[in-house]
């Protein structure tokens, strides 16, 4: 039988075994009921336990991973996990990985728009999940702060991810333009000037890990690829066939697979780069929602595990409730909501298994090695954005922007300080970094002390 050395036995220079699958199922689940906060949180929380704590894989690996994630359509942080779920245990880690970080979140919005459609009442919601944004507002900052450490090693790093986030935060540039700009970058700086532009690796005095930058990976052949994109394209369009055969090709439901299949592709840089789009035509051209009813909808979201695109799945199950062709409307809100969920996340899984065998041996190239080290400075600007962007929720009970300037830029007004919410904030910090009590000690803390808040205030 064997046992797995707890995190804390294990000397920095040795690294720690291999996990099993059953151990690594149980983290995994762990991870997906954790996953608070959007990707900062998911990123954040991941980062502590699988690099920090853990040790299944180097911060180079982790980083070389999220880079591509971020290149990427669709939830980076769910991605990420199926990425160190295939480099640990092949495909089936992977799926195991992608499956436990959305079903939690999955399930608690199912059981949500249920009572919302029934009820069309969640003031509760924000009662019960006050608390828990502020223990995920302490483990966000403390990612930026220790991924930060790591990438940005030199001026050139530093100023890639201040220009990131200004293009992000100041500008609202668009999210791909910003990532591909500094792998441009990085790739021409490395050819001139390779010593700046080096990816981060292990030194002498670092923890060794499960996965180092040494370790070997499943190897890449276009072979391999093709058997790859028939079998994860033919799940994609499944429900397609099976929709078509059983309601008909211009059913409701087709429209719900049709529809959410294409904001598969495009949502870049998470779910808010499309979700105001995703309203407008659930509201005006397919009549899905009622106007208002997506902001209930992404606070639900918001508050739950999981990725914040599960938003999709909430609209998904109203469709199928308002349109149950011959259904209960809960059986019909159930079927559209399994449908979008499918055709969201399962091209997650293509993108992963399809390009992470190339994007490992491109390890090995100066030049490209060096364009995704420019993308890693970047994204910590993003996650600093994200942070940001995620306190100024937390904190502050009305946000307001305003244009100023020659290119009308949107700022932030901000008004009503929570105290409440920043002390909690404060509370989060101490026990996560000072008292060492963990993340889910974090969290039931905090959820605790803000639900006992919202009642009695």
């Amino acid at each position: 039988m064997q046992h797995s050395t707890p995190p804390h036995e294990i000397t920095a220079r040795e690294a720690p075994p291999r996990p099993t699958f059953a151990q690594a199922f149980r983290v995994w689940l762990r991870i997906g009921l954790l996953s608070f906060g959007g990707p900062a949180g998911q990123i954040a929380l991941m980062h502590k336990e699988l690099v920090e704590e853990r040790r299944w894989i180097s911060e180079a690996r982790f980083l070389h991973a999220l880079n591509y994630c971020m290149l990427l359509p669709g939830p980076e942080a769910q991605q990420l996990a199926i990425y160190i779920g295939w480099l640990l245990h092949g495909a089936r880690g992977g799926v195991v990985a992608g499956v436990l970080f959305v079903l939690p979140g999955f399930c608690v919005i199912l059981a949500l728009a249920t009572l919302y459609a029934v009820f069309q009442d969640t003031h509760w919601l924000g009662s019960l999940f006050f608390g828990l944004k502020a223990a995920v507002l302490a483990i966000v900052i403390e990612a930026v702060w220790r991924v930060g450490k790591r990438a940005l090693r030199n001026g050139v790093m530093v100023s890639l991810a201040a220009g990131a986030f200004g293009a992000l935060f100041v500008f609202d540039a668009p999210f791909p333009l910003v990532v591909l700009a500094a792998g441009l970058i990085g790739y021409v700086g490395a050819r001139n000037w390779p010593k700046v532009f080096e990816p981060a690796s292990h030194g002498g005095g670092e923890a060794a890990s499960v996965l180092g930058d040494e370790t070997a990976h499943p190897p890449a052949s276009w072979g391999r690829s093709l058997k790859v994109a028939a079998v994860w394209g033919a799940l994609w369009l499944l429900p397609f066939v099976a929709l078509g055969a059983v309601f008909g090709w211009r059913s409701a439901y087709v429209d719900i697979a049709s529809f959410f299949s294409k904001m598969a592709v495009v949502t870049f840089g998470g779910a808010y780069a499309v979700l105001a789009y995703v309203a407008q035509q659930a509201v005006e051209t397919h009549h899905w929602l009622e106007p208002g009813e997506m902001l209930d909808g992404l606070a639900m979201a918001e508050t739950t595990p999981g990725p914040l695109i599960l938003v999709l799945t909430y609209v998904g199950f109203l469709a199928g409730f308002r349109n149950p062709l011959g259904l209960t409307p809960l059986g019909g809100g159930v079927l559209g909501a399994v449908v979008t969920t499918w055709v969201t996340f399962v091209p997650c899984f293509l993108w992963i298994f399809l390009g992470a065998p190339f994007v490992e041996r491109i390890r090995g190239n100066k030049a490209l090695s060096g364009a995704l080290a420019a993308i890693t400075a970047a994204v910590v600007g993003v996650i600093l954005n994200l942070a940001i962007w995620f306190a100024l929720h937390v904190l502050f009970r009305e946000m307001t922007t305003i244009a100023a300037g020659p290119a009308s830029i949107q700022w932030p007004v901000l008004r009503s300080l929570d105290v409440w919410a920043a002390l909690l904030a404060l509370v989060a910090v101490a026990s996560l970094l000072k008292f060492r009590l963990g993340v889910p000690g974090t969290l039931a803390i905090c959820a605790v002390l803000g639900f006992a808040i919202r009642t009695w205030t």
